[in-house]
């Protein structure tokens, strides 16, 4: 990398700080006096010591006498204020892992993770614990919620500063790569979760000696100052970040948030050349690229003649989600209003096409839950405190049965019924800051319960809290209530299914001729083309009442009948 620290093979340590709006630069090694730091072309400086060594502490002192940590930082000592440390990357041994070559996309199904409640430790060593779980379940790949060092204590990961460090409170990065390897080992993938699009409010000290390069004002996202794509320095510190995950990790994927806020004018747009890099990069084993893109551009997706992925593998199917929830709960605000009309149509529509024709169903990832619809809710209901469980189960099932990739959150697979709120753990002024905004942001919505706003805003919880964070914590011990196991063999049944029946068909599907009809506004079928002339079709009602069945062509006499069910 450009950026940070380098072992060179004579064991000195190459130190490499970008700091264009700072004159001179200083490392500080602890326990050794200050040494100045060359300067170098467009704001770069550098220093060669062997004063340093694997695990050795050290900060930058910019010109104006603060001290700033590595932005390129592996490890830190405490939080993201401190000392960096110096991570060797071949002290780890990854034994055989070299070896593995990832797996088929059209293999892939997703189980997302907060690390930190996942388990009572929080820790990536607990999630190691549960990866034979996650095989007995039909899982093939766990997808981390992004790990890199935010301020604090607790945090979804969303405001993350030091994007090449993990966060302590989840263990050392030898921890991480160990979970990696031992879940190679038994077959499973790791994504991980990349925030591309900001930094987080708290110890993002490139505010200080790079705003005039890194940032543009010009443009302006919900956090601010737009990340300014248009700096070659810039763009390659998040090409690199992709490829330290993917090279250093060895994730099988990573899961970019939020595309749609990166504002980007360059003749190559930077997600386009980050795709591009990796594949230029990583041809020895499969590697899936998978977007959040609330604007749906079909660009991203774009396939060739095999229908291969030309940048992106997937893209999170919102529509799926919000048809189905509208269909499941009756909810109609935000952004579920669009459709409320006829919600049906919806998803029979998003099932067969995802958001635009003529991609392969393996473009959209499928979901009921994830931590943005759970944790954006203010009181953090998770879809089971919402709906029937009846109908949930047919729902579940059109997603887990259809080919489009499905993703489970960490929870759902045994009917947990605990919030998964939204918290952080933010400086005192910061903390203030979010939960005035919290209130602000939910002032509109007034349960019927609640007749007065000053109650409402009592019942929001602060999610800068510690107890917000502990109430999000799974509890395992539930699945051995009937109810919730009978939830977990459901689950477990529906992607055995999947994996006998669905997942062979994939390949030969001709998505360009999937079909689809509303029977009426509450039934639907679709089905996908086989080569081989025959058709893999889905029917549904979703109300609780017969439909004239007559009106779906009858395949009974010659179909082989994957699944059926009267809830």
């Amino acid at each position: 990398m450009d950026f940070g620290t380098k072992i060179l093979p004579d064991k000195r340590i190459e130190f490499n700080f970008w700091a264009p709006d700072s004159k001179t630069a200083q490392l500080c090694i602890k326990n050794h006096d200050m040494l100045p730091m060359d300067s170098k072309k467009d704001g770069w400086f550098q220093v060669v010591t062997d004063l340093a060594k694997s695990a050795s502490a050290y900060m930058f002192r910019i010109d104006n006498g603060m001290m700033v940590p590595d932005p390129a930082s592996r490890c830190q000592i405490k939080d993201v204020h401190d000392e960096s440390l110096i991570i060797d990357p071949d002290e780890f041994d990854w034994e055989n892992d070299f070896k593995w070559k990832g797996r088929p996309w059209i293999e892939t199904v997703i189980y997302e993770i907060h690390t930190g409640t996942f388990s009572n430790d929080g820790t990536f060593r607990a999630i190691e614990e549960k990866l034979d779980y996650f095989i007995s379940l039909g899982i093939t790949a766990i997808e981390l919620m992004p790990v890199a060092d935010f301020p604090g204590k607790r945090n979804w990961g969303y405001d993350g500063v030091l994007l090449f460090a993990p966060d302590k409170t989840y263990g050392t990065p030898n921890d991480l790569k160990n979970l990696v390897k031992t879940a190679h080992k038994k077959g499973l993938m790791v994504f991980l979760d990349v925030v591309y699009n900001h930094f987080g409010p708290e110890g993002n000290y490139l505010h200080v000696y790079a705003k005039s390069k890194f940032f543009n004002p010009e443009h302006k996202i919900p956090w601010g100052d737009a990340i300014n794509f248009k700096n070659r320095n810039v763009r390659n510190f998040y090409i690199q970040n992709a490829l330290y995950w993917l090279e250093e990790y060895h994730f099988d994927g990573l899961r970019f948030d939020a595309v749609h806020t990166i504002k980007d004018v360059s003749n190559m747009h930077i997600l386009k050349e980050i795709s591009r890099k990796i594949k230029g990069e990583i041809k020895n084993r499969n590697v899936h690229l998978i977007l959040e893109n609330d604007v749906n551009q079909k660009t991203y997706l774009k396939q060739n003649s095999k229908k291969e992925p030309e940048y992106f593998t997937a893209q999170w199917n919102d529509d799926f989600h919000h048809a189905a929830h509208v269909l499941l709960t009756g909810e109609s605000s935000g952004y579920y209003e669009k459709y409320t009309d006829k919600p049906v149509h919806h998803l029979a529509k998003t099932l067969a096409q995802g958001f635009t024709k003529n991609l392969s169903s393996t473009s959209f990832i499928n979901f009921l839950q994830n931590h943005d619809q759970a944790g954006n809710r203010f009181m953090g209901e998770r879809i089971t405190k919402l709906t029937h469980q009846e109908a949930l189960k047919a729902v579940i099932s059109l997603y887990l049965l259809s080919p489009s990739v499905p993703l489970l959150f960490m929870g759902e697979e045994f009917g947990c019924e605990q919030p998964f709120y939204f918290f952080c753990d933010l400086e005192e002024k910061l903390s203030k800051s979010v939960k005035e905004g919290r209130l602000k942001e939910f002032s509109h919505f007034l349960p019927p319960t609640l007749d007065t706003p000053n109650l409402f805003h009592s019942k929001i919880p602060d999610v800068t809290s510690e107890k917000v964070f502990i109430d999000s914590k799974l509890n395992w011990d539930c699945i051995k209530n009937l109810k919730n196991n009978k939830i977990l063999n459901f689950y477990k049944k529906m992607l055995e299914i999947r994996k006998k029946h669905i997942i062979p068909l994939i390949p030969e599907i001709e998505h360009s001729k999937t079909k689809y009809k509303i029977i009426n506004d509450n039934a639907f079928w679709v089905k996908w083309k086989i080569k081989n002339g025959e058709y893999l079709w889905l029917t549904a009602n979703l109300a609780n009442r017969k439909v004239n069945w007559f009106l779906i062509p009858d395949t009974t006499q010659k179909a082989e009948i994957l699944w059926k069910k009267i809830l």
